[in-house]
């Protein structure tokens, strides 16, 4: 459950499931919070799951188990990936240093299973993990003036810096008292300025209206426009891109330390590395007509490869996809396959809009 549902509500907010979990699509005009984004800011409630770890082998533990090296230092984090012994993704998260313990910000739907499979791995270490979802309101703030809309209401810090550093500090939370935050400069996912504000659950709906309506103001948006913008963005995102798949297929070279000790999944992953290239590549295209995710991307005469994901980009104001294609194929000739019927695409490069910042996820692959 969203742990602001009604002032969503007072903002004529529609509501759908991800994850399991409860979540804002839009308030009623996706396009419009799109373009505030773009120009502005908006706040955005997270869905994620939440796991904590905790006791004196932390860092080691999930720093073993993990794609990338887990900072050792108080005010640091990562994005990284748990691989399954074939090198597929299982989940992507990120992972925050917050002294005494490790905070994983996972999809919603895989921080129980996440702490199942864990706990059965614990043995002799020093380590507690829980799944703490519910104890946790985050909200994205993002846009061009993110940085001016947190200087204005955030109280004993500074924003932070570089990217996935945090810094903690107090909102004004009304009459009563202020309310102590965390906030993280994030890895760009939108292709703007972006800061999470992290507070207790219960704390929530005053620091939600603080970032709304406190300082700088702030647009409230839902997924339907953050689905808009990190396409625009070419972000990959776990479900569409990730599950499933190499992370050298996705691009993802900025979640994988290929010099740090072993990790499940990484005599695939270095092997494709030391191969020089994958299979497929995740590209942008520019449809005529907007496809369905899956649609068969064609060179020619022969399928090379498929959607994963489409929307009308309210920047552009014309249809974008991302699409899985074969490494190498010719950008020439290629067609999307829409009910039926072979449609012209162009493919580009990404990111499809330039923001006031570059995604730290934006694919990237040897030559």
């Amino acid at each position: 459950m969203s742990l602001v549902a009604d002032l969503h509500e007072d903002h004529g907010a529609a509501f759908e499931e991800r994850g399991g979990r409860e979540v804002v699509a839009n308030y009623g005009r996706p396009e419009s919070a799109a373009r505030a984004i773009r120009n502005g800011v908006g706040t955005i409630e997270m869905g994620y799951g939440v796991v904590v770890v905790e006791g004196e082998d932390r860092v080691e533990f999930v720093d073993n188990a993990v794609s990338n090296r887990i900072p050792g230092a108080d005010g640091e984090g990562t994005y990284a990936l748990l691989l399954d012994p074939q090198g597929a993704v299982e989940t992507d998260m990120y992972v925050y240093n917050a002294g005494e313990r490790l905070l994983l910000f996972t999809p919603p739907d895989r921080a129980e299973p996440l702490v199942a499979d864990w706990s059965e791995k614990v043995f002799i270490d020093d380590v507690e993990l829980r799944d703490a979802s519910d104890e946790f309101g985050v909200f994205g703030v993002h846009g061009p003036t993110a940085t001016e809309k947190i200087a204005s209401v955030l109280n004993g810090a500074g924003a932070p810096e570089p990217e996935l550093s945090f810094v903690r500090g107090r909102v004004d939370g009304g009459p009563e008292d202020d309310i102590g935050v965390t906030v993280v400069a994030t890895d760009a996912p939108l292709g703007e300025e972006g800061y999470e504000v992290i507070c207790a659950a219960a704390d929530a709906p005053d620091v939600f209206d603080t970032l709304l309506t406190r300082g700088l103001n702030s647009a409230p948006f839902g997924y339907e426009t953050w689905d808009a913008l990190t396409l625009e963005a070419g972000t990959p995102r776990f479900e569409p891109e990730l599950r499933g798949r190499l992370p050298n297929v996705v691009g993802l070279r900025n979640a994988v330390d290929f010099e740090k000790g072993c990790f499940v999944g990484q005599e695939v992953v270095s092997k494709v590395e030391n191969r020089g290239r994958p299979s497929r590549r995740l590209v942008g295209l520019r449809p005529e007509e907007l496809p369905d995710p899956g649609a068969a991307v064609f060179d020619g005469d022969g399928a090379v490869g498929e959607v994963t994901r489409a929307a009308e980009s309210p920047t552009l104001d014309a249809p974008a996809a991302l699409a899985f294609v074969d490494f190498g194929t010719d950008a020439v000739d290629l067609s999307v396959r829409i009910d039926g019927e072979d449609v012209p695409v162009e493919r580009v490069a990404l990111p499809f809009v330039e923001g006031g910042a570059s995604s730290a996820r934006l694919p990237t692959y040897p030559e």
